[in-house]
């Protein structure tokens, strides 16, 4: 993921996935939200990589805590508010862009409702809240991968690909945190 971000910098509007939303980088606020959402995504990546380490989180609790803090910013104040803007200019139609929409809000929902549970001293509904909220980080790895696989298996039109991977790339992980959270959290 951090190579795939590495190739907008410097700033170009004529690279990788910005060459098919051409019609949309003479606006000023989608060339801001794109470059904030593929930087503040590679954070929110690697910040809650770490988060779900015992290790980290028992024995290193500032440093959980302090990474804690820059993925609840990532995620609150830059991702998922600069991912409901591109998801509007989702590719392939309305169902690509209500998928998307979907996952910015749930993504800011879900992280803010940890944040929220963790001021509050709940520390059960703040790790239930973060598998969710971190299942939904993930969906930039597995909408990658969804997307992979359906060309190379079923080599649909490229449109197609976005409607079903819109979806795919984060409500099956949605589904996997929610058999998580019922096998090893709700016990």
């Amino acid at each position: 993921m951090f190579q795939i971000t590495l190739q907008y910098f410097p700033i170009d509007f004529d690279v990788a996935f910005l060459r098919i939303k051409q019609q949309y980088v003479h606006f000023t606020h989608y060339k801001i939200a794109f470059y904030v959402h593929v930087t503040f995504s590679v954070f929110s990546l690697f910040a809650g990589f770490t988060q779900f380490s015992k290790k980290i989180g028992t024995e290193y609790t500032k440093v959980h805590k302090v990474i804690g803090w820059v993925y609840i910013a990532s995620v609150l104040l830059f991702a998922a508010p600069s991912g409901l803007i591109i998801g509007y200019y989702a590719n392939g139609g309305f169902w690509s862009q209500l998928a998307f929409c979907l996952l910015a809000i749930g993504w800011f929902w879900f992280t803010l409702k940890a944040f929220l549970s963790i001021k509050q001293g709940d520390y059960q509904k703040h790790q239930i809240f973060m598998i969710r909220s971190f299942a939904l980080t993930l969906s930039a790895i597995t909408l990658r991968l969804w997307k992979y696989l359906i060309v190379l298996v079923f080599q649909p039109r490229p449109m197609d690909v976005y409607q079903v991977v819109a979806w795919l790339g984060w409500v099956l992980n949605l589904l996997i945190a929610e058999i998580i959270i019922i096998k090893y959290i709700k016990k």
